[in-house]
């Protein structure tokens, strides 16, 4: 069983997918995940952002060599030649263990999540998982104090279209395929790393 999940530098989770066989990898689970089931569908929030001059309408997460080089995912260079490639892989895995970090926090705090767990059943599992990242979730909101107290970190107010929906009108079926290729575009994935690249370069590298 794997745990997915998404954190920010806060070691805030904001989305976690835990329960599933063994067989799922960092990759494969992605065609499980519900990660991207509001993008796909379009009811997730407009986003729209420009890097080194070049407009960009989807968000991105970090993530290591391990994961397919989609539009979502930015990483960093396997084997980096030059100061720039060089400056923006220490960067990008710097703060790409945000995960782990907030990860290893759940295993010190809870040692329910740390102990061996081969006695319980998968729903068990679930339930003990699940109560533990939302504790956990708790816990940082309330270091933080009350400041965001009234942002909704959980949903964004879109309906999540059902697969009957797609067969039921043919527009929702083309949008869901061409969003689903933006996402899995490796051409986008490049020339963002690359733009993001030069923007961190001119920012800090070069001083």
């Amino acid at each position: 069983m794997i745990l997915e999940a998404v954190a920010s530098q806060d070691l805030w989770i904001w989305h976690s997918f835990f329960g599933l066989p063994g067989s799922l990898n960092d990759i494969n689970v992605l065609l499980r995940s519900p990660l991207f089931q509001r993008l796909k569908s379009g009811t997730s929030p407009p986003v729209e952002y420009f890097v080194n001059g070049n407009k960009y309408n989807m968000g991105y997460y970090l993530a290591d060599g391990i994961y397919p080089s989609w539009a979502t995912f930015v990483k960093s260079f396997r084997n980096p030649q030059g100061n720039k490639k060089i400056h923006f892989t220490q960067a990008q895995e710097s703060v790409r263990k945000d995960v782990e970090r907030a990860f290893g926090v759940l295993q010190s705090r809870f040692a329910m999540v740390r102990g061996p767990c081969r006695m319980w059943d998968k729903d068990t599992i679930w339930y003990i998982m699940t109560a533990a990242v939302i504790l956990h979730n708790m816990i940082i909101e309330n270091e933080k104090g009350a400041e965001e107290e009234d942002f909704d970190y959980d949903q964004d107010g879109g309906e999540v279209l059902r697969p009957e929906d797609y067969h039921r009108d043919p527009l929702v079926l083309s949008d869901f395929l061409r969003i689903h290729n933006e996402i899995e575009d490796r051409t986008i994935h490049e020339q963002l790393r690359d733009d993001l690249m030069e923007h961190l370069w001119a920012r800090h590298g070069s001083s």
